[in-house]
């Protein structure tokens, strides 16, 4: 872009019979000139070419096939079979170094996967050897299958409640066990599906609905949904409501106060505050992060032994029992298919195989992140998938990876997925030889680890952030919250959802719209609010859209820009300053097009009449100038409407 005068030439202009004049020129006041560039229109495509390119960016727009290209077939089986296990692309190059990494850390994730895994089983209405069948497959499958070299997979806290709440509100677990366990192991089949489904199908912008707003209050509420739920086990209530808001829990504490015992009180509380307190030893001092990892295991067994030492003295205090020892049983023939509770089933397998999906791949990308490497989206939904469909038939229920115990790995010094083998090794031992050394586990132990794991849920820096920069993602997330405290977890998600895609309809059909101004000795263009020092041009009305174009905001936009040439009318006359001559509208954010609105409409904007020179200043986007140069032949433009092809310096 060169700057050698004061004009603008413009590319083609319109005559009122459809002609093309070319290289009209325009004096502009500002001391700025452009070097302009013929631009035409692009090469012609067929139907079928043009929607196999859209189709292409939309669903591969990192091109899975490439590493394919022009290989042998020998090559290609094996490249293939390293797309699917990426255990195969990485394992020929591991060493012992790497190994002794991964076995420290395995053995530390797997002193808090055990505790959490007993906890979140019984968060799920689930009997607790559940939980620890779920911390042996399912990290197996995925050392297998995944890409993530620091995901720690296993049960995690919102799927369990999800589960726990959707299910016990058709089947009670306790008048039902054995229905309850098959709904469970069949929604877990079914989220897997899901999961997998959308990884195949290269669809993982269906969970880009779950907005970080969305979830920072969903989390929030659940958590405290959770710590209250918790109250049962830390208080030694028997009675205790199956429902989860916030309104039945609080009441259900205070109507069973005679059921509360002083031993489990003072058990339960005093365990907390050790976890709470390594909880923030940990995060205080990160090289310490050892201490939090081992609380959880250390608690078990200290709160174990002191039960079994006072067993004759006390007996207030209620006990896990006996656990089954031995591998995990299959479970196909408990995969439920048919009969009244399926569409139970399903719907409960759809929204926990969406929020451990997203948390799954959220962390595998923060820790990717982290060490430079890249985690494929839609290969991450096949494995989690996968491995969830398969974990269904050997009694477990869903699982993905869990943040606390993927930082734990990342600190401990995890290389490779080995550490999840590592991990399924440790539980192994303990199915096969340790199951009767936890006999005598107090529930209200459970409880305790439950509450410090998910209080970290609760992250009110990042909504008083939300507050700070978008009112309406605040919106959203205050909406779930309240949703999840006040009506139920699956419909506290789901208004959620709604206000985030409403925020999202709200900006497509109701674009901003901004006046720019030049700031002085620079060829930059700014808005006039934001910046202060930007001033006006002198007859011309530079304004900008920063949205796209389409049938659904063309009506609102041409509204818009006729209210903003009125405004600028009338403080020229009030300012008594030179006559409006020229509007120019920057389309640099004006990336996609649309041809129609309704019948007899058109989604293109409509100009003024013969009062200004209107110009149109694109970006890069040659589509819209392709699309407007063509509308406007078909229309018969008037004399004072121009198209320009160049930059001006926006930044």
């Amino acid at each position: 872009m060169g700057v050698t005068s004061d004009r603008v030439e413009y590319v083609c202009r319109y005559g009122g019979n459809g002609t093309t004049t070319s290289g009209v020129n325009v004096s502009i006041a500002a001391e700025v000139t452009m070097e302009i560039h013929s631009v035409c229109l692009p090469p012609k495509e067929s139907t079928f070419q043009k929607l196999k390119h859209r189709l292409s960016e939309i669903f591969f727009p990192d091109d899975p096939l490439y590493r394919f290209k022009d290989q042998t077939w020998c090559k290609k089986l094996v490249l293939g079979l390293q797309f699917l296990f990426p255990i195969l692309q990485w394992g020929s190059h591991y060493d012992l170094n790497l190994f002794k990494s991964d076995v420290v850390s395995g053995l530390t994730i797997a002193s808090l996967a055990i505790p959490q895994g007993i906890s979140y089983a019984q968060l799920a209405n689930l009997p607790p050897i559940i939980g620890l069948y779920s911390s042996f497959v399912p990290p197996l499958m995925y050392s297998l299958l995944g890409s993530s070299r620091h995901l720690a997979v296993g049960p995690v806290s919102i799927a369990s409640l999800v589960m726990g709440t959707m299910l016990s509100e058709k089947v009670s677990p306790v008048q039902h066990p054995t229905l309850y366990l098959k709904l469970a192991f069949t929604a877990t089949f079914f989220a897997g599906l899901f999961q997998a489904s959308l990884g195949f199908l290269r669809l993982g912008l269906v969970i880009d609905f779950l907005s970080k707003a969305t979830l920072v209050g969903f989390m929030a509420g659940a958590a405290i949904i959770v710590s209250l739920q918790q109250l049962k086990g830390l208080l030694g209530i028997v009675h205790f409501t199956t429902k989860m808001q916030l309104i039945p829990v609080l009441t259900s504490v205070f109507h069973h106060t005679k059921e509360w015992s002083w031993e489990t009180i003072v058990m339960g509380f005093s365990f907390l505050l050790l976890l709470l307190t390594t909880r923030h030893i940990s995060m205080k001092k990160p090289k310490l992060f050892w201490i939090s990892a081992a609380a959880p295991l250390t608690s078990v067994i200290l709160s174990t032994l002191l039960v079994f030492l006072i067993k004759s003295k006390v007996h207030g205090i209620s006990i896990i029992g006996h656990l089954q020892k031995g591998l995990n049983p299959t479970s196909t023939n408990m995969l439920y298919f048919n009969g009244q509770y399926l569409a139970l089933a399903i719907k409960t397998g759809i929204v926990t195989g969406i929020l451990s999906l997203t948390e799954g791949i959220a962390v595998g990308r923060t820790f990717a992140s982290l060490k430079n490497y890249q985690v494929d989206g839609n290969k991450e939904m096949m494995a989690i998938g996968l491995m969830n469909m398969a974990s269904s038939c050997t009694s477990c229920y869903v699982t993905t990876g869990s943040f606390s115990r993927s930082a734990v790995n990342y600190n401990a010094g995890a290389q490779t997925a080995v550490s999840n083998i590592v991990l399924a090794g440790t539980v192994l031992v303990t199915l096969l030889f340790l199951m009767p050394l936890f006999y005598y586990t107090p529930n209200v132990i459970l409880a305790a680890i439950i509450i410090t794991a998910v209080i970290g849920l609760i992250d009110y820096k990042a909504a008083y952030k939300l507050w700070n920069v978008d009112k309406l993602d605040f919106l959203a997330c205050i909406c779930s919250f309240f949703g999840v405290l006040f009506i139920s977890v699956p419909l506290g998600l789901g208004i959620a959802v709604g206000v985030s895609v409403f925020k999202i309809l709200l900006h497509v059909t109701r674009p901003n719209t901004l006046v720019l101004g030049n700031i002085p000795a620079t060829q930059i263009y700014q808005s006039l609010n934001r910046y202060k020092e930007a001033s006006r041009v002198p007859s011309f009305l530079i304004l900008a859209i920063e949205s796209p174009i389409y049938f659904a905001n063309s009506t609102y936009l041409q509204e818009r820009l006729l209210r903003w040439v009125q405004e600028e009318e009338e403080r020229i006359k009030a300012n008594h300053e030179s006559t409006l001559k020229c509007i120019i509208i920057d389309m640099t954010s004006c990336f996609g097009k649309s041809c129609g609105k309704r019948d007899g409409e058109d989604a293109s904007i409509k100009y003024p009449g013969n009062k200004f020179i209107v110009s149109h200043c694109w970006g890069s986007c040659g589509r819209h100038f392709s699309f407007m140069e063509a509308s406007a032949m078909n229309e018969g433009a008037k004399e004072n409407v121009f198209f320009s092809s160049f930059n001006l310096p926006f930044f």
